[in-house]
């Protein structure tokens, strides 16, 4: 069963669709006869993922755009609605941080600005139509585990997608508030994938612990077709049974007064490692 906004002759739009899990997600709505609209940076590889959708019989449209730059996301969506009727919209586009906790400003601002002030970009530049129209709409943000969990390391990263999911469930709540169920939107929280950013970190070879972004993009429409804000997806290591396990240990930090990220802490690593070996 799909969404009901997954339309044939409709218009996706899928940021960050030039690779990865935006292009494998292109291919799933196209699959599904709808127009596609990738944006992504210019450069060859934004053009390249256009005609092999093409090539595959995909009606798409490749644009150059930049998420945190507005009058770029305004232009965007004035090509996408030439195309015809915009039912869903996937905000992929995204930047790993590289940055910890006194990384240089320079890191955190265009951390921020691409993972949320992008997604805050597409969310109030496309939805407000959605939402004003009489037909079935979906809007998909891509998050991260790591916006959930907080590993240490990584920290512009995982505040951006920790921002992220706060902002999406506020959209969620608002579209069920104003418009009931026709208009949806949607958390997708990917597993260890294989994509450029892993490759980027010169991963060549897909790890065996690694799922593909088809995959991800496979488990994301039936998470779709089942109305699921959530859509946790496991990998090759790590079930939904682990990663329940580890997000509900870090709910129990507020609950019971634990210090922050006790996962990681000196004192309670020795418990959390005896909780996640226990069958509680």
């Amino acid at each position: 069963m799909s969404h009901p906004a997954v339309v044939k002759g409709n218009v996706a739009v899928v940021t960050g669709g030039a690779s990865g899990i935006g292009l494998a997600a292109a291919h799933h709505f196209g699959a599904a006869g709808m127009k596609v609209v990738i944006a992504d940076l210019p450069g060859e590889k934004l053009y390249e993922a256009e005609e092999i959708l093409k090539a595959v019989g995909i009606k798409a449209l490749a644009v150059a755009m930049d998420v945190t730059k507005l009058d770029q996301v305004q232009h965007a969506k004035e090509l996408a609605d030439e195309m015809g009727t915009v039912s869903v919209v996937m905000s992929n586009a995204g930047r790993e941080g590289g940055g910890d906790l006194f990384a240089g400003e320079q890191v955190w601002r265009q951390t921020l600005e691409t993972n949320l002030w992008g997604a805050i970009h597409i969310t109030q530049q496309f939805l407000p139509d959605m939402m004003a129209s009489e037909e079935a709409g979906a809007i998909i943000y891509t998050g991260s585990k790591q916006g959930i969990t907080l590993p240490p390391g990584d920290t512009a990263y995982n505040v951006s997608k920790a921002a992220l999911r706060a902002f999406a469930e506020s959209v969620s709540n608002r579209l069920v508030s104003d418009v009931g169920d026709r208009v949806t939107a949607h958390l997708l929280i990917p597993g260890f994938t294989y994509t450029g950013f892993t490759q980027a970190k010169g991963v060549w070879e897909k790890p065996e612990g690694a799922w593909t972004a088809d995959q991800v993009a496979d488990f994301m429409m039936a998470g779709l077709g089942a109305g699921d804000f959530y859509i946790l997806c496991p990998d090759n290591e790590v079930d939904r049974a682990t990663d329940i396990k580890r997000m509900t240990w870090g709910m129990g930090d507020i609950i019971e007064n634990r210090p922050a990220l006790s996962r990681w802490h000196p004192d309670h690593a020795d418990a959390f490692n005896a909780y996640m070996k226990s069958g509680k």
